[in-house]
């Protein structure tokens, strides 16, 4: 269905408070909720969990599983629009939704993100004169595409083609009879097999569009991952070569285009040592929602990812980004919560040694129980100078008993 503008405040289609509903009750829901709120909206949340975090704090929290019909049918009857919050809602669902009320982003995008075939095939299409497609791959959905895997991707890293994050679905092979073990360790699903490039460093850009075609672009990110989970965000000028910088917002805005997409879009960048100074850019991976690595906009940027996202799907104009500080944004996972092991009983970090460091600020995302590897919310850090936030960040993540800054 056609986007249309929804202004907060008023009475929608349903006869009540404009009402915008996100499927997904998790952390990145509730950080949606919050800045739909904050605007004027009211809110509702289709999730099966009764804990669930966006869940919690929206005006309807339905709780059904996310093909349930019943649950589909409340939801259209609540809201004038709806949006996602991860990427596996089952895309038969949005298509559902999308027959009746606006779905942005789209079921279709969605479907590409869910799929590394699908996605690696659109990268190829949307960059075809860029010089920045993905790691050499092949695709193995079968014995005879087994057995015709080049020899020049291996090693490589075999990765399911749905369903993997955070570093799951993902094993590492060095030659044709650890691939072969792999593929059978992955229940012999369809599959991604990617080269092995040599790494610089990771990267990602956040792009808004529009429904009318309007593109904005946050700077870029430089992402630290540890087992495969973000674990820092570095965002301020000199943090990665301004020209690769340059390349790499571009090549997001081509595939957020390329698919007529509208919403909050997140695409991930190896930068890969091909012996230039700089390094080269190679396509990994999008999100069709905002993403851990945006976190950040909620402190160092007039407008968050977030905002963004609110604005793209009620058809409002997009606003141009200003980075106002330097960011580095450290990911706070459950372990935390046990410094002396997992068997041991929580307790919480010293938060207020930690928010007494100058441009310190803590989003933690009301989840009720810490475990070990559990995303339970991130710590922002700002600052006049890259100088001062490294000194404060490197601080912080000694009092938590983070790994040392990069």
């Amino acid at each position: 269905m056609t986007l249309k503008t929804l202004l907060p405040g008023t009475t929608g289609a349903t006869g009540q408070q404009l009402t915008l509903g996100v499927m997904g009750g998790g952390q990145l829901g509730r950080m949606f909720v919050h800045a739909a709120q904050a605007m004027g909206y009211f809110t509702a949340v289709l999730d099966p969990d009764p804990a669930s975090p966006a869940g919690r704090v929206a005006h309807w929290h339905i709780q059904t599983g996310y093909e349930d019909e019943q649950g589909l049918a409340q939801l259209m009857q609540r809201c004038d629009a709806i949006t996602t919050e991860f990427e596996n809602v089952p895309a038969p669902a949005l298509i559902t939704l999308g027959a009746h009320r606006p779905v942005a982003p789209g079921a279709h995008a969605v479907a590409v993100a869910q799929d590394r075939i699908q996605e690696k095939a659109h990268f190829v299409a949307s960059l075809p004169t860029s010089g920045i497609g993905p790691a050499p791959y092949a695709a193995i959905e079968s014995e005879a595409l087994l057995a015709a895997v080049p020899a020049d991707l291996l090693p490589g890293i075999l990765k399911t083609a749905r369903l993997g994050y955070d570093g799951k679905g993902q094993i590492r092979v060095k030659d044709r009879a650890e691939l072969a073990a792999a593929w059978d360790q992955l229940k012999r699903v369809p599959c991604v097999l990617e080269k092995m490039l040599p790494l610089k460093a990771e990267c990602s850009v956040i792009v808004a569009r529009g429904a009318n075609g309007q593109a904005v672009s946050y700077p870029v990110q430089r992402n630290t991952h540890v087992d495969g989970i973000l674990a820092v965000t570095e965002v301020y000028e000199g943090a990665l070569p301004a020209a690769l910088c340059d390349k790499a917002r571009a090549a997001t805005i081509a595939i957020a285009h390329q698919l007529q997409y509208v919403g909050v879009l997140c695409v991930e960048y190896f930068v890969i040592d091909d012996g230039s100074a700089d390094g080269a850019l190679v396509v990994n991976e999008m999100a069709p929602r905002p993403h851990n690595s945006g976190h950040y906009t909620q402190n160092a940027c007039d407008v968050s990812q977030f905002e963004q996202q609110v604005r793209a799907m009620a058809g409002l104009p997009l606003r141009e980004v200003r980075q106002h500080s330097p960011a580095i944004m450290l990911n706070i996972l459950g372990d935390l919560w046990f410094p002396e092991g997992a068997d041991k009983t929580a307790r919480s970090p010293a938060w207020d040694r930690v928010l007494a460091l100058p441009g310190t600020h803590l989003h933690l995302y009301g989840k009720l129980d810490a475990r070990p590897g559990r995303k339970m919310g991130h710590l922002n850090i700002t600052g006049t100078t890259v100088a001062e936030v490294k000194a404060t960040a490197t601080q912080a993540a000694a009092m938590l008993g983070l790994p040392a800054l990069p």
